[in-house]
């Protein structure tokens, strides 16, 4: 059985970053779930049809990371036949071996219930508003309402709201850098793994 890593948070807490240096670290595939999400808002169209029909070709489109296709990833996350779209495609991922590093919101209440490791990883609304107002180029003040705007609609909807598993470690990255973060994540690993 692959070993699997669930790591979920919101955006700008440094979950990203996290998962791609567990994922380089231990050998492991790695999955931005929320790729999926932009990319199927990206392809435009009837969502759940694009969410079917996605590739893993479709992740590797250069426009999403920008504000915009993250607005609309987290507006299609909430209709539950587009999750229920995309659940076969990170059950498939996280199977594989010798493990893997999935990263999102609902990964370790939902998609990956029995994940032998799961992270919350979080910040202040303060300190991720100016991580991702420094990546844009963009206004903190500005980011700072989108984010928190996005923040209550992924923590209120019906369908894999964003919370904490409650077997999740909560790691707060506020006053961390990233080498601590990692750090302590890795920590977290070290703890799990099987010799």
């Amino acid at each position: 059985m692959s070993f699997i890593i669930a790591i979920d948070g919101p955006a700008a807490s440094g979950k990203g970053t996290i998962a791609r240096a567990l994922a380089r670290h231990y050998g492991f595939h790695h999955l931005d779930t929320g790729l999926l999400y932009r990319a199927t808002g990206a392809r435009g169209g009837d969502p759940v049809r694009a969410a079917r029909a996605l590739t893993p070709e479709d992740l590797d489109r250069d426009d999403l990371r920008s504000a915009e296709a993250g607005q609309a990833a987290s507006r299609i996350a909430a209709i539950p036949e587009v999750r229920a779209a995309l659940v076969d495609f990170q059950h498939r991922f996280a199977a594989q071996e010798p493990g893997a590093v999935l990263d999102g919101r609902d990964i370790g209440t939902v998609i990956c219930p029995d994940a032998q490791v799961k992270l919350y990883v979080t910040a202040s609304d303060q300190v991720r508003a100016a991580r991702r107002a420094a990546e844009l180029g963009a206004d903190p003040a500005e980011v700072l309402a989108q984010l928190r705007e996005r923040d209550r609609r992924d923590s209120e909807r019906a369908t894999a709201p964003l919370k904490p598993s409650p077997d999740a470690v909560i790691l707060d990255t506020s006053t961390l850098s990233i080498g601590d973060a990692i750090a302590a994540a890795m920590a977290e690993v070290e703890r799990l793994l099987p010799r």
